[in-house]
């Protein structure tokens, strides 16, 4: 081996190997202070897209949660407002079957008429206020629901409109109907018969609808769980391995800090050359 005080061959070596050792410290502390074995392209760019790809959706389920929930809101409102509806005319009729009694006095008729009124109008204040995020299902109106159900917006789950307003083709009672005499709360009483089925039907329509936004919110959920333990099945580091590796690079970046200061005293041998 020729002396050479220009290259030290040794000490380049070390070097080198030192600064590997110094790379690869630094990426295991990267990932343990990350948790991520693949936080960058370059650390794996094809698995890297892959992640990012799956957090692209895992953030459009996050809306779709949204949706969901804004239905299932909307819908719970007006299955309340139903509700109280058919409480209403189930009083309505008690009342209208009682005014229907030939043998009733006028005056009975009348005070009977009265509450009869007050709970018919009632139906009106519970539509008007039956409204959720500028929703209502159950007006006179047009609205209904249609929530998206997939991360990328290109499906949807619609739940109908339901017209539940005095006159209409489910409360067939009139919004000026009365039971102020025996003929009239005859027929009222066919009225809200007939409005009572009506209701029902609605009710199932809607009671449907909500379960179908249930379930599918109930899916995103366990959705965006099995995409999240896919992001870290494929980008997170094994903590217990990389505590190992840690300890393993660190005794290593000690052992190339002393082969560099050995292989840096090397040059020194030359002096002995000279000396008497």
């Amino acid at each position: 081996m020729a002396f050479s005080i220009n290259v030290n061959a040794g000490a380049l070596s070390a070097l080198r190997n030192l600064t590997q050792t110094n790379a690869d410290l630094e990426a295991n502390q990267n990932r343990i202070n990350t948790g991520l074995a693949i936080s960058s392209a370059r650390d794996n760019a094809a698995v890297f897209a892959i992640a990012q790809n799956l957090r692209g959706d895992l953030r459009g389920l996050n809306a779709v949660k949204q949706s969901l929930d804004r239905g299932i809101s909307s819908i719970d409102v007006a299955l309340a407002a139903a509700n109280a509806i058919g409480d209403l005319l189930l009083e309505m009729k008690e009342r209208a079957v009682s005014a229907a009694d030939e043998g009733l006095d006028d005056e009975s008729r009348t005070a009977l008429n009265l509450d009869f009124e007050t709970l018919r109008d009632q139906i009106t204040t519970i539509i008007n206020n039956a409204e959720f995020n500028g929703t209502n299902l159950i007006d006179g109106g047009t609205d209904r629901i249609v929530a998206i159900t997939n991360a990328d917006a290109t499906q949807t789950f619609s739940v109908a409109h339901e017209d539940l307003t005095l006159g209409g083709t489910v409360i067939t009672l009139g919004a000026s109907d009365g039971i102020s005499t025996q003929a009239d709360a005859a027929t009222a009483v066919t009225s809200i018969n007939t409005s009572i089925e009506n209701l029902n039907a609605a009710l199932t329509r809607l009671g449907t609808g909500a379960t179908g936004l249930e379930q599918n919110r109930l899916f995103a959920d366990q959705l965006s769980d099995v995409i999240e333990v896919g992001i870290g099945n494929l980008v997170d580091a094994d903590m217990a391995e990389e505590s190992a590796r840690l300890q393993a690079l660190q005794v290593q970046q000690q052992l190339g800090i002393q082969a560099l200061s050995i292989a840096n005293q090397a040059p020194q041998s030359i002096l002995s050359l000279f000396q008497n």
